[in-house]
């Protein structure tokens, strides 16, 4: 029987899992201390739906409220893959 291999041998802590610094318009929404990129779109997801800024015609579709409008470049609605463009502007 062949027993699975552990890995590549690669550490964790790149791309997704490392922190990274929100800007300050951002950091209104994730909180100003850094997050990995994950955590960073989860915290944006949750005030999506805790205030409820999803279009129910098209659930794929974001309606800014005054905090994104800043994150989204002054647009009023963003798909949810043109998001994660606006969010890496304001990650380093």
């Amino acid at each position: 029987m062949a027993t699975k291999s552990s890995g590549s041998g690669r550490k964790a802590g790149g791309g997704l899992a490392r922190p990274v610094q929100p800007s300050a318009d951002l950091a209104a929404i994730t909180g100003s201390s850094p997050l990995p990129r994950s955590e960073v779109v989860s915290k944006v997801w949750d005030h999506i739906r805790k205030n409820n800024l999803q279009n129910p015609q098209n659930k794929r579709e974001i309606v800014a409220d005054d905090k994104l409008k800043k994150v989204f470049g002054g647009k009023d609605r963003v798909s949810m893959f043109e998001m994660n463009k606006h969010l890496s502007n304001h990650l380093k």
